[in-house]
């Protein structure tokens, strides 16, 4: 989608917070060209984040209130519990401008309940986004043009790949792509210590399986470059295949680890993160 559009040279795009995700979002923006500088208007609680945030990429400090009377996309950069104190003040637009929420745990709906004079696309990014290898949900609003959603795309395509998905699979995705990275982490922790048991220094260790894992999981994706998710060169199971010989050592590692449920307890991880998100959407 990212390619059927691109960013107007009269847009002006506002960010409401300069937390540590909305600032990965518009140096990626910036860095990508996707939005030049210059179109960039950067607010915040105290003003003084956003104007070293400003400063730094050369954008415009602003404040909320001018982000949101004036910017034609607005990014939601803020907790969730602070967004109902910002749309108190919000103006009443008749030109409906789009506002792209990364605030966690509220709904399209809920949102559109908040600004019923916007179009409203909710996403999810995660924490790779700081450098720009994200997966982004994007999940239109009923208000939402497909311009809307496709302006979405380019815009979080800036800071990683994106996917459309129904709101209904959020707690899906979110086991997927938003916790995940912590359970790479502990992957990444055990095999390490693993290493260090095998003679390496936990530095050392922790550098080689970073790599792996690294290089393990590009050699699934197509070097394409450009869409919104990256397709598989082959499967995860096909891939597992090539790297065990028969009688090898790979597979026996492989079978020691199933016969401590290494498969299951992935599965029962990811799903008790889509019980607790369900639970706390309630």
């Amino acid at each position: 989608m990212s390619q059927d559009i691109q960013w107007g040279s009269t847009r002006k795009l506002g960010v409401i917070g300069c937390g540590n995700m909305a600032g990965a979002i518009v140096r990626g923006l910036v860095t990508s060209q996707v939005v030049p500088a210059s179109s960039l208007y950067i607010s915040s609680a105290s003003g003084s984040s956003s104007q070293r945030l400003a400063d730094e990429i050369g954008a415009h400090a602003s404040t909320n209130d001018v982000v949101a009377a004036t910017c034609d996309v607005i990014i939601l950069g803020i907790k969730p519990h602070i967004v109902p104190e910002i749309a108190k003040n919000w103006p009443s637009r008749a030109d409906k401008p789009l506002i792209i929420s990364i605030a966690a745990g509220l709904t399209s709906k809920h949102l559109e309940e908040l600004f019923p004079s916007a179009h409203v696309v909710r996403t999810m990014p995660n924490m790779a986004a700081a450098v720009r290898a994200s997966v982004t949900a994007v999940c239109p609003g009923r208000s939402a043009t497909d311009n809307d959603t496709a302006l979405t795309h380019l815009i979080m395509g800036a800071v990683g790949s994106t996917v459309a998905i129904p709101e209904s699979s959020m707690s899906t995705f979110i086991a997927l792509a938003g916790s995940s990275p912590a359970f790479v982490f502990r992957f990444i922790e055990a095999l390490s210590t693993a290493g260090v048991l095998g003679g390496f220094s936990k530095e050392m260790a922790t550098r080689i399986v970073t790599q792996a894992v690294v290089g393990s999981a590009l050699s699934l994706q197509e070097s394409d470059e450009g869409v919104p998710l990256p397709s598989l060169r082959c499967t995860p199971a096909a891939a597992t295949d090539a790297v065990c010989s028969p009688g090898g050592t790979t597979i026996a590692g492989l079978v020691a680890m199933e016969e401590s449920n290494f498969s299951t307890a992935v599965i029962h991880g990811a799903r008790a993160t889509m019980r607790r998100d369900q639970e706390l959407g309630q």
